[in-house]
C-alpha cells in the first residue's frame, strides 16, 4: 500500500471522528493536575480501560486531594492497592507507584520541561513503572513531540501495514505528521478502533474508510 494512501486513511478517519475527550485519562487530568498527578493518572491506564482508570484515579484524589510523592507516601502499601484497585494489577502498580515517588521526593518532575524530548524520554523512562508508551503519553501531553501508541492504533496499524513495533509505528506518524497534529490523530485513531476497528467483531459495515481500507476483513477494498 502506498504512503499516500496510508496517510489518506488517517486524515479520513480524523475528518470523521468526534472527538469524546472526556472517555480520556490523560485530557481530563491534565486541565487541573501537575505533572506528578497526570503521570500517575497515566500509570493508571496501563494494561486497563480508562474506565476503570479514571475509577482508581478518582478514589486515590478523593483520598489525598492534591496527588504528589509525599502524600503517595503516606498512605501504606495496602491502602493505597485498595484504592486503585479498579485499575487492576492493583498490589503491583501500588508497589510501583510507592518505589516512583520515593525516586521523585524532592525532584519536581516539572524539571523535564526544560530538557529536549530525548533528555526527557530517556528521564522518564529510567522511573519505575515508567515504559515508552506511559512517557510518551506524558510528554505528548505536554506539548512535547511523542506519538504514543496503543493497543489500537497498534492494531489499527497492523491492519494499514504502517509498522508492527511500537518505534515503528511512532516514527511512521512522527514522520508523516507535523507535532501540532500529533495529539488530535493520536486520540482520535484510539476512539476510532474502540467504535470502528476492534480487535474483535469490527463494524466495517459502518466505518468511514471501509472503501479504502486494505485489510482484507474490511468487506470494502481488497488489495494494498
Amino acid at each position: 500500500m502506498s504512503e499516500e494512501l496510508k496517510r489518506q486513511l488517517v486524515e479520513t478517519v480524523v475528518s470523521h471522528v468526534k472527538l469524546r475527550e472526556e472517555e480520556f485519562v490523560a485530557p481530563v487530568v491534565k486541565r487541573s493536575a501537575g505533572l506528578f498527578e497526570l503521570l500517575i493518572a497515566i500509570i493508571l491506564t496501563q494494561n486497563t480501560s480508562d474506565k476503570n482508570a479514571f475509577k482508581a484515579y478518582y478514589n486515590l484524589k478523593g483520598r489525598l486531594g492534591i496527588i504528589e510523592p509525599q502524600s503517595i507516601l503516606s498512605l501504606s502499601e495496602e491502602e493505597l492497592s485498595q484504592l486503585i484497585r479498579p485499575a487492576g494489577m492493583h498490589r503491583g502498580r501500588a508497589r510501583k507507584l510507592i518505589e516512583l515517588s520515593r525516586s521523585l521526593l524532592g525532584h519536581p518532575l516539572e524539571e523535564i520541561s526544560r530538557m529536549s524530548f530525548e533528555e526527557a524520554r530517556k528521564f522518564l523512562m529510567d522511573l519505575p513503572g515508567v515504559g515508552e508508551k506511559t512517557a510518551d503519553v506524558l510528554l505528548l501531553n505536554m506539548g512535547k513531540p511523542a506519538f504514543p501508541v496503543d493497543t489500537h492504533i497498534k492494531r489499527i496499524a497492523a491492519r494499514w501495514s504502517i509498522g508492527k513495533s511500537y518505534r515503528e509505528i511512532s516514527e511512521w506518524f512522527r514522520k508523516n505528521f507535523p507535532p501540532t497534529r500529533y495529539l488530535e490523530i493520536h486520540l482520535k485513531l484510539i476512539q476510532f478502533g474502540r467504535d470502528y476497528c476492534r480487535a474483535q467483531r469490527p463494524r466495517c459495515d459502518v466505518c468511514p474508510v471501509r472503501h479504502m481500507c486494505p485489510w482484507p476483513g474490511a468487506g470494502g477494498r481488497k488489495k494494498a
